[in-house]
């Protein structure tokens, strides 16, 4: 199970953060120096449930009509914005500047 300190390590990490299944933050930590707050990470959380609800019914709808496997259960869900990333899974998350995301790095972190 990761944990925020952990999250915090990656290169470049801004924010790391635990969400509930309903989207509330429920612990953070907020790197020095940049934008985010605990409102924006908030949102965020909230911005990643309703991604995730919305992937997970394309996942399973696209196997039910297709008959093809290997994309439910989703595992993960990253936002790429115009200077960050957000990625996440499991109920936790990190921001990272897009210059430096390491995607591989982050979802091992995340235990993905």
């Amino acid at each position: 199970m990761p944990d925020l300190d952990s999250l915090m390590q990656l290169d470049g990490a801004m924010a790391a953060f635990r969400f509930s299944d309903k989207g509330e933050l429920l612990e953070h930590r907020i790197a020095p120096g940049n934008e985010l707050t605990p409102d924006i990470l908030d949102l965020l959380c909230h911005v990643c449930v309703a991604n995730m609800a919305i992937a997970t019914m394309q996942a399973r709808g696209w196997e039910k009509m297709t008959g093809m496997g290997g994309f439910y259960p989703i595992q993960g869900f990253s936002m790429v914005g115009f200077e960050w990333t957000a990625i996440t899974g499991d109920g936790w998350g990190v921001v990272v500047p897009n210059a430096r995301a390491d995607f591989e790095a982050a979802y091992a972190a995340l235990g993905q």
